[in-house]
Order: C-alpha cells, then sequence, then structure tokens
C-alpha cells in the first residue's frame, strides 16, 4: 500500500474480537472490569498500607509499592477501553490517543522490568551482602533507584512517539483491542522498516536481559541460602524472594511471543489472547504474588480492619 493511496485518517477503530457473539462480547467484558477492578483495588490496598503501617516502610516494601502504583496505570491505559468497547460499543480513538496508548502501554512495561531487576537485585544484596545492604537500603538511595527505574523506562521508549508523529495511514481499522505494533504498522502508509527492526532488537533485549539478570541474582540468591546455618533463615530467605521470577516468567513469556515472533507468522487471534495474558491476567496475578501472599502485608491488613466490640471487650 503506498503513500499515494494514503487519506487523511483522524481516528482508528478497534474491532477488538470480532469472532464473538454479541452477548459473549458483553459477559467478556464484565469479566474484563471484575479482573480490572480487584487489580485497582489490591494494589491501592497494598498503596495504602505501606503508608499507614510504619512496620512496612522499609526499602523492599517501598519497591513493591512502586510495582502496584505502576500495575494500577498499566492496567487502565488499556482495561477500561476493552470494557467500554465490548460493552457499549465504543471502539474510536483519535490518532494522538492510540499513539499514547501504544506508548504508555510499552513505557510502563520497560519500568516494571526494570523494577524488578531492581527487587531482584535488592534480595541478592540483602541475603548475600548483608553489610553493603546496610548501605543501600537508605530511603534516599530508594528512591533515587525508583525514580530512575521510571525515568529509564520512558525514556527508552521515546522514540516510539517520534516515529509514530511521522507515519501516514491509508486505513483506520485495527483488529486488535488496543493500538499494538502489528496491527498498527500494517495500516500505515509509510515506511515502518526502521522502526520494526529497532523494536525486534530492543524490545526483547529489554525483556530476555531482564529475565535473564533477575534468573542471575536469584541463582546466586539460592546459592548463599543453602550456606546459611539455620535452617530458619534459609526458609525466611526463600518465602521472600522466591516469587520473584514468577511473574517475570509470565510476562516475559508472553511478551517475548508476541515481539519476538515475525507477525505474519502468528495470527491475529493467538496475538490477541497473548496480549491479554500481559494486560489482564498478569496484573490480576501480580498483587497477590508479591504482597498479598506476603506474611507481614497480611498481618497489616488485619490490623487496619476495624473489629466489632464483643460484649467482653465493652465489660473492660
Amino acid at each position: 500500500m503506498g503513500p499515494e493511496n494514503a487519506t487523511t485518517v483522524t481516528e482508528f477503530i478497534l474491532e477488538g474480537f470480532p469472532e464473538l457473539d454479541p452477548r459473549l462480547q458483553l459477559f467478556f467484558s464484565w469479566i474484563l472490569l471484575l479482573m480490572y477492578l480487584t487489580t485497582f483495588l489490591r494494589n491501592a490496598t497494598i498503596i495504602f498500607l505501606l503508608c499507614v503501617d510504619h512496620i512496612l516502610q522499609t526499602s523492599l516494601y517501598f519497591f513493591i509499592c512502586s510495582l502496584a502504583f505502576l500495575e494500577i496505570w498499566f492496567t487502565s491505559s488499556t482495561s477500561i477501553q476493552v470494557f467500554m468497547m465490548l460493552s457499549s460499543g465504543q471502539n474510536t480513538l483519535s490518532l494522538s490517543s492510540c499513539f499514547a496508548q501504544n506508548y504508555f502501554y510499552f513505557a510502563l512495561g520497560c519500568t516494571e522490568f526494570v523494577l524488578l531487576v531492581v527487587m531482584s537485585f535488592h534480595c541478592y544484596v540483602a541475603i548475600c551482602h548483608p553489610l553493603l545492604y546496610a548501605a543501600i537500603r537508605k530511603p534516599q538511595l530508594c528512591v533515587h533507584l525508583g525514580v530512575a527505574a521510571w525515568v529509564l523506562g520512558f525514556a527508552l521508549l521515546s522514540y516510539r512517539l517520534l516515529f509514530l508523529s511521522v507515519l501516514s495511514f491509508c486505513g483506520s481499522k485495527i483488529p486488535h483491542f488496543l493500538c499494538d505494533n502489528s496491527p498498527l504498522f500494517k495500516l500505515s502508509c509509510s515506511d515502518t522498516s526502521l522502526l520494526w527492526k529497532i523494536d525486534s532488537v530492543f524490545l526483547p533485549c529489554v525483556q530476555v536481559g531482564s529475565l535473564c539478570l533477575t534468573l542471575a541474582f536469584d541463582i546466586c540468591i539460592l546459592f548463599c541460602v543453602l550456606h546459611l546455618p539455620a535452617a530458619s533463615g534459609r526458609k525466611e530467605a526463600l518465602t521472600t524472594c522466591s516469587s520473584h521470577p514468577i511473574p517475570l516468567s509470565i510476562a516475559c513469556g508472553s511478551c517475548v511471543a508476541l515481539y519476538t515472533c515475525p507477525a505474519e507468522d502468528v495470527s491475529l487471534r493467538t496475538n490477541r489472547t497473548r496480549a491479554l495474558l500481559n494486560t489482564a491476567l498478569y496484573p490480576f496475578l501480580n498483587p497477590f504474588i508479591y504482597s498479598l501472599g506476603n506474611k507481614s502485608v497480611m498481618l497489616a491488613l488485619n490490623k487496619s480492619i476495624p473489629r466489632p466490640r464483643t460484649r467482653t471487650n465493652l465489660l473492660h
């Protein structure tokens, strides 16, 4: 499709899941809304607990709080639009909104990978180098590391806005529920080969690099834990840090499958399924894996729930 066939496209139409029956789409939309609200409330609860409970105001929980805050924005950037599209048929997006969704989707995802690596490094230092950990656990340094992860994630993906802003488009129908790379680039009349090449190298490097670094830190942690003299110390260390590879493996698995396979070799239905894992299921599971399965967080949650006054309490 050449530039001579280009028309003035002012908005995109997200087709979502055209193969689904309308009633099934409505049912599916309410399931996604329930998952989004659960994810939002879980992450908001984690942020609230870490802000009000002094026991949880440590460097590890600071990074967990940052991750929860990021998850709220990541799920909101896609889930609200999907619900509106499936439930009411409001499936149009302006060019700027589509470009913004594409940018934030990848920038927030990149930031999350960086944060997960920082959290794994934090556990590695805490267990393998406890003397050094006393120096790096200072709140100011933790804030700097958290801010650096956000700045790095958004700065690394800034090239997308530059490339997207100069593209011209020959069509407006996107056979997806979000403004993802493959369907968006296929509508372009401009040459997108350079952007394809950058993405095909950069995105897998971020994903696989994050996974490899996290696994390397966790292997070092495992060797250190095995040499701990006390069994209770080994159990506590493993409980604290064993969950880190789980969410990263889920995220990397879906992302690598999405952005390392050639677009023409993958069906749109398969692409959408993988994208759902990344945008809905993974954020839905993440708060429990990282925080609500943590004994300290659950104790703080129990303390924050007001207890009804019993007759015995009233007598005292």
